[in-house]
């Protein structure tokens, strides 16, 4: 197992409750003590509900039940505000410089098993920033995104 810290975010909302119907996986272009001193400085109006560091640490920002401030102005299977059905979670560094680690990845499986059958997941929920904001944000990289979507598939089935 990774090992994860917590470092709790002031930017959520608590009602609604989060429904957990997907992931929207995001890169933070920063490294990871950078992200994270980012995602708590006062004047920062995001946050993600987990971020992971190129050796897999994660850390997390948001409870799963909680709506984190990561999405935006976004879309998704018919629905807008993301924020409120889908958890964000990020990794360190900008994917176009590059690809994400051995250990993100694993990670990343690893953070998704914990949730996977609880929440009745199957790769149709995930997605990553650039699909659901088009336009307005690139993250992740088509090809790092078309590399860890075919590694859930790979993990969890089509289903």
């Amino acid at each position: 197992m990774f090992p994860e810290i917590s470092r709790p975010s002031k930017n959520f909302t608590a009602m609604p409750a989060h429904e957990r119907l997907g992931v929207c996986f995001h890169h933070s272009t920063l490294e990871f003590d950078a992200t994270i001193e980012h995602i708590l400085h006062s004047d920062s109006p995001v946050s993600y509900h987990g971020i992971i560091g190129g050796d897999g640490t994660r850390c997390t920002f948001v409870t799963d039940e909680l709506i984190a401030w990561h999405a935006g102005a976004s879309a998704f299977l018919g629905r807008t505000r993301c924020n409120d059905f889908l958890l964000g979670l990020a990794f360190t560094g900008n994917t176009y410089q590059a690809p994400l680690t051995a250990a993100q990845h694993a990670s990343a499986l690893e953070w998704l098993t914990l949730r996977w059958k609880r929440h009745g997941w199957t790769p149709a929920v995930m997605t990553d920033h650039r699909t659901i904001a088009p336009g307005r944000k690139d993250d992740l990289n088509p090809a790092e995104w078309t590399r860890l979507h075919a590694a859930i598939v790979g993990r969890f089935g089509h289903r």
